[in-house]
């Protein structure tokens, strides 16, 4: 019984192996933007969106031109979809204006932009040991006994 039992394990690993093993996916938010223009443009994101294996919900914002959708997705696999539509999209780009330092910057500042928000860049992340934050910090508001000047 010795050596049926190590071929039966022998073949029971052969085939365990031989499966593939599915990678789950995240739980994750995707930001796209999609310029959408009446409310069939909406409709039709909507629908191709949803109708995705692991989506559990889709926010549209026609008016920022901004769909959100929040499921168990990859964000190329969204944007292929919304694609499918025959609408261009991109991941959201911009982040909202009081998370940027320099939001004015040659690469953060966006006329297209919605309202309170700037694209995010790299130009608009401040230096390590800027001297504006040197500055900055000696008129702290929080710790009254910063202020050197006095």
């Amino acid at each position: 019984m010795g050596a049926l039992d190590s071929l039966s394990e022998y073949i029971s690993d052969y085939f365990r192996v031989a499966k593939k093993r599915r990678k789950r996916n995240v739980m994750q938010t995707v930001n796209v933007k999609v310029k959408m223009d009446c409310d069939g443009c909406e409709r039709r994101v909507k629908n191709a969106v949803s109708s995705m294996r692991g989506v559990k919900s889709v926010e549209v914002n026609r008016k920022i031109h901004k769909v959100t959708v929040s499921g168990y997705v990859e964000p190329k696999k969204v944007l292929k979809r919304i694609e499918r539509t025959g609408k261009k999209a991109e991941i959201w780009p911009y982040v909202p204006y009081n998370m940027v330092a320099y939001p004015y910057a040659v690469g953060a500042y966006d006329k297209k932009a919605p309202t309170g928000f700037v694209r995010k860049s790299e130009q608009s992340q401040p230096l390590p040991g800027a001297p504006d934050d040197k500055i900055m910090s000696m008129f702290s508001d929080d710790n009254p006994n910063a202020c050197t000047v006095m």
